[in-house]
């Protein structure tokens, strides 16, 4: 029988990391045999490759009103408790203790949640952190965005964003690695007997260097990135779209032009209405593009691209983003930030605060349309400016290559 292995995960962002783990552990192994269970909403990010024969989506899915926010506020997870989650549960529950009986491996991706049920399974586990870094209090917050003394100090005595609860699931004979997503992290762990480590940021790794193409010539490339859940994402983007021309601060020269960059949601089709709302008229999209759709207002030009992040990113000279992981991996890429918290469930103050802690100020977050359009044009004219937060931003993020080292742990202490 060829090795199995089950990857359960919990979020857009812990798929995608989930997604690169798979595929970096069949290229050692092909003979392997890999089921995903997603947690949270259709895991849509594996499709792909399921399509493609490298992985099966295995076990109950849904999608939850809070998108998988449920922790950040009582109304979202009452909202989901509703929806069916403790019935959604208790089915995935089973499936993991399932095959836990069986003795196969599982490898957890997320937070408590994903860790809890690998524990539960009764066989070896391996745990990748994905979500908290101890940067998130080590740093200080945003100015202006107020502070978080309890919190922090609640961390700082723990030497550690994760609690104790969690220690305990780690450090188990049964759990066979458990990798950070930083160093910092992975160390905090450590004084505490885990023996983390931090191989490196698989969210890194899928980005090709290339060019910019002849298309963008003599133009401003700003990427535009309102997130993927719906209906927070329109939200998102009307509230986004002002930011590109504010009264007080002129589009400079030479003209902008941005790019949207979606997943399977928001579609063009979604989006032309708000465009439209916004006074953009279509157009034709430059040749050699691949944007499925392109829209004009005065010099300012933008590019619908779903599925064109990985493409587009690298030739941003700017981000506006209210967005979870793709800006993080923005960031990563050397690339800063400006983020407009609204009311979520996802994109929220609290969560636009710890997102700029986590990457050091890389993603600097605004409370108007106004305010972020006057920072947006300051900082395109600062290139100075740009790269002292790409490269606060690369080091937070890690370099590419973090898969297949992450992949060689895993097969070493699970799989063999």
């Amino acid at each position: 029988m060829p090795p199995r292995l089950l990857v359960l995960s919990n979020g857009h962002g812990e798929d995608l990391i989930a997604l690169r783990l798979v595929q970096a552990l069949r290229r050692r192994q092909p003979q392997l045999s890999v089921a995903v269970l997603p947690l949270v909403g259709e895991g849509q990010t594996f499709a792909a490759a399921e399509a493609a024969g490298a992985l099966r989506r295995i076990g109950p899915r849904r999608t939850l009103p809070s998108g998988g926010f449920s922790n950040q506020s009582l109304r979202g997870l009452l909202s989901d408790l509703s929806a069916g989650l403790p019935l959604l549960s208790w089915h995935q529950g089973r499936l993991v203790r399932a095959w836990g009986r069986r003795g196969d491996p599982i490898l957890a991706v997320g937070d408590l949640l994903p860790l809890l049920l690998a524990w539960s399974g009764g066989g070896p586990y391996g745990f990748i952190g994905t979500p908290k870094s101890d940067w998130t209090w080590a740093s200080p917050a945003p100015i202006g965005w107020g502070r978080s003394p309890l919190a922090d100090a609640y961390h700082r005595s723990k030497g550690s964003e994760w609690d104790p609860w969690e220690w305990a699931l780690m450090g188990l004979r049964r759990c066979r690695l458990v990798a950070c997503r930083d160093r910092l992290t992975a160390r905090g762990l450590r004084r505490h007997g885990i023996h983390a480590v931090a191989a490196g940021n698989p969210m890194m790794d899928g980005f090709p260097a290339l060019p910019r193409p002849a298309w963008l010539a003599e133009r401003r490339p700003l990427l535009l990135l309102p997130g993927s859940r719906m209906p927070e994402a329109l939200t998102n983007l009307r509230r986004l779209l002002p930011a590109l021309a504010p009264a007080s601060s002129p589009i400079p020269t030479p003209p902008w032009t941005v790019l949207l960059c979606t997943g399977s949601h928001p579609s063009p089709e979604e989006i032309a209405p708000v465009l439209i709302e916004a006074g953009f008229r279509p157009v034709a999209p430059p040749i050699g593009s691949e944007a499925a759709a392109a829209w004009s207002r005065d010099s300012l030009t933008l590019l619908v691209g779903p599925g064109r992040f990985s493409t587009w990113a690298g030739w941003a000279d700017l981000g506006l983003a209210t967005a979870g992981t793709a800006c993080e991996q923005l960031v990563g890429l050397g690339i800063p930030a400006l983020s407009l918290p609204g009311a979520g469930p996802q994109f929220t103050v609290g969560f636009a605060r710890r997102q700029s802690r986590l990457l050091g100020g890389a993603v600097e977050p605004y409370p108007t349309a106004a305010a972020l359009g006057q920072r947006l044009a300051a900082l395109l004219s600062d290139p100075d400016e740009r790269q002292r937060l790409g490269r606060i931003g690369q080091r937070r993020m890690g370099p590419p290559g973090g898969s297949d080292r992450l992949a060689a742990l895993i097969g070493a202490r699970l799989l063999e």
